[in-house]
């Protein structure tokens, strides 16, 4: 069986990027956007507050405080990022926001917190998910964990290869389980305690007045911040929405909202829910268990559930928690390769990323993330504590630069818009809540894991930095050839001259480089002084990430190649040489050209194929990463379909 035949089968069929139908069959609703996106916030409510109340050690009595506290802080949160939605229809969130509002540098440092954070989703998610399903079989089986973890991560890498809104699909029955299921014990542990609920409130006003009257005011708020902060994790996965919100359905701005309006409901009530129930239902961690496990357990045995129907019951809840959580895990593969697709467009990272697959998903983000998720889990052997603190570091430095950004934004803007007081105010205190939390998660965390976190960022920085050397380098060498070409004068001659596909031909595969297209023409010309009769132009344009994100980017690219290619053919019959052109589009560049040069072989067999290759004096692995060796691959592709292909180098 051919290698294109399994890969179909594996993967699916490809899908054309130039249909309409094909984006918007594509394109996310906002039910399955909650779903996608919106199950990376919800699934945190399965560790964000155990962590938070954990930490209140025997002081359960502030998870009042803290209940609340989370769901205002959610709100608070999702209004904020509601803002960068509108301001950034064509999605980029964090990263685009700190780019364009602070400067390419916050931006760099968004964006590789995003990346480091997307890889952490997927990691902390699974081991969550491995946990809660382990939390009903016995301590022995422990041993298992992380070959499990590894393989749903395999799992997930598949089902996104397949295309992301698969991926959702697969996974919509489990997010459905959890809200039914979470939602029914929820409101049964808040509505068996109903009748203690009045005083709750007193009561905790009461321990909190004679512990600060103990130990003072300050170690009593400073407990509470504590705590506040190490639960930072319930709102990770709020910022998927307004990272992917050129994969949403239009009107993508409503949909955006819409979805963030879901999570925001979703995430405030069961988080909050949750943290309510640890405390009416006075949860103590067990061994081997999540704190989860134990107050649902307490829960279904109120409920008259015994014996195998308690034990069957639980195991459903938990395992649609854990299924959640690998919806959850999904996001990252959603997410992540988003952001390193944007960083792409700015060079920050190779441009590959920037590259769709036959089924139209950014196969390369795809794959690094999968990668870099075996990777993280097998060095932190899936331990949720220990990933948590990884976890909120990155998400709050982002949301913290996400909301600087908003903030200067509104100042600069106050002239522009009569609501800009109001919007401020809120980005306002959303930097407040989100930088506090970073500043204390840091502090209290930072020599168990923390310093780990800034120091992957950090490299992740650093590599970013170097890559984009590289680039702006070969950019500006690249453009001293346009320039030397630039003003290479036109023939007298007028009106066109059709090529004779009997005579010898000159095929030229050409890119958006005119000079590299003329340096390869008067080559050829010099070389073969005569020889050729027709000079036919070549280009395949890639519909990449970004340009597949808006119909007016592709339209704009169909253009610039039109213009680019008869730039090309006027050049020639201005010296009365024959000549035509031809131009397809697709996500693979060299499966694309391959079929153009097969298609014109068949109308001119004397053809003989030309094309330029970048050529660095210090060739190395690094070069050949951020170059695509696209000519290589072709000339391989035509030399066993029996075409001539020469290569002429181009130094930089």
């Amino acid at each position: 069986m051919k290698t294109a035949r399994i890969r179909e089968i594996v993967l699916g069929k490809p899908l054309d990027p130039l249909k309409t139908e094909t984006r918007h069959s594509l394109a996310l609703i906002a039910f399955l956007a909650w779903v996608g996106l919106g199950a990376d916030g919800l699934s945190s409510s399965a560790y964000g507050p155990e962590e938070a109340f954990k930490a209140l050690g025997p002081h359960g009595h502030f998870g009042l405080y803290l209940a609340l506290a989370t769901a205002v802080t959610v709100f608070i949160i999702s209004l904020a990022y509601n803002q960068i939605i509108e301001l950034f229809p064509t999605g980029g969130g964090g990263y685009r926001i700190a780019t364009v509002l602070i400067g390419p540098y916050a931006g760099l440092v968004s964006g590789a917190a995003l990346i480091v954070d997307y890889v952490l989703t997927i990691a902390i998610s699974i081991a969550s998910g491995v946990d809660a399903l382990f939390s009903l079989l016995p301590l022995g089986a422990q041993t298992y964990k992380l070959g499990v973890e590894m393989l749903a991560v395999a799992f997930l890498l598949w089902a996104n290869l397949r295309g992301a809104k698969e991926s959702i699909k697969i996974l919509l029955p489990i997010f459905l389980g959890f809200v039914v299921t979470h939602l029914v014990a929820i409101v049964y542990g808040i509505l068996v305690h109903a009748g203690s609920i009045p005083s709750l409130l007193p009561d905790t006003v009461r321990e909190t007045q004679k512990m600060a009257a103990d130990t003072g005011w300050v170690f009593t708020i400073a407990l509470l911040l504590k705590a506040y902060s190490l639960g930072g994790g319930t709102y990770t996965g709020i910022e998927a929405v307004s990272n992917n919100v050129n994969s949403l359905a239009e009107p993508r701005v409503h949909t955006g909202k819409v979805t963030m309006l879901y999570m925001a409901f979703s995430l405030a009530f069961t988080a909050g829910g949750i943290i309510l129930l640890y405390l009416l239902w006075a949860a103590k961690p067990v061994e081997g268990q999540t704190l989860n496990a134990v107050v649902f357990n307490a829960i279904l045995a109120d409920m008259g559930l015994q014996g195998v129907t308690l034990n069957g019951a639980l195991s459903a809840v938990l395992a649609f928690e854990a299924g959640l959580l690998l919806v959850a895990a999904n996001a990252g593969f959603l997410g992540g390769p988003a952001v390193l697709a944007n960083m792409a467009a700015d060079s920050w990272v190779p441009h590959k990323f920037r590259y769709l697959s036959t089924r139209l998903v950014t196969q390369n983000g795809v794959l690094v993330m999968g990668l870099a998720a075996f990777a993280v889990l097998y060095w932190t052997r899936g331990v949720v504590g220990l990933l948590v603190v990884l976890y909120s570091i990155n998400v709050f430095l982002t949301f913290t630069l996400s909301l600087a950004g908003l903030c200067r934004y509104w100042i600069k803007h106050r002239n522009d818009d009569r609501k800009w007081l109001r919007r401020f105010v809120l980005s306002a205190t959303g930097l407040v809540v989100t930088a506090s939390i970073l500043v204390v998660t840091v502090v209290e965390k930072f020599f168990e894991g923390g310093w780990a976190t800034i120091l992957i960022t950090t490299i992740v920085i650093a590599v970013c930095l170097y890559v984009k050397g590289h680039y702006v380098e070969t950019k500006e060498k690249i453009r001293a050839v346009d320039d030397v070409f630039a003003h290479q004068p036109f023939g007298p001659h007028a009106g066109s001259v059709i090529p004779n596909p009997a005579d010898q031909t000159a095929v030229f595969i050409v890119g958006s480089s005119r000079g590299g297209g003329l340096h390869a023409l008067l080559w050829v010309q010099r070389m073969f002084p005569g020889h050729f009769k027709n000079f036919i132009f070549v280009n395949a344009r890639t519909v990449d990430s970004h340009a597949y994100g808006s119909e007016a980017v592709v339209e704009h690219m169909r253009a610039e190649a039109v213009a680019t290619l008869k730039y090309f053919v006027d050049f020639c019959h201005s010296y009365g040489m024959a000549s035509e052109s031809y131009l397809g589009f697709g996500t693979d560049a060299v499966a694309d050209i391959t079929r153009q040069c097969q298609k014109i072989a068949e109308t001119y067999p004397n053809a003989i194929f030309f094309t330029s290759n970048l050529i660095f004096q210090n060739d190395n692995w690094f070069t050949r990463l951020l170059h695509n060796q696209a000519a290589l691959a072709i000339q391989r592709r035509l030399h066993f379909q029996g075409l001539q292909m020469i290569i002429l180098p181009m130094k930089v």
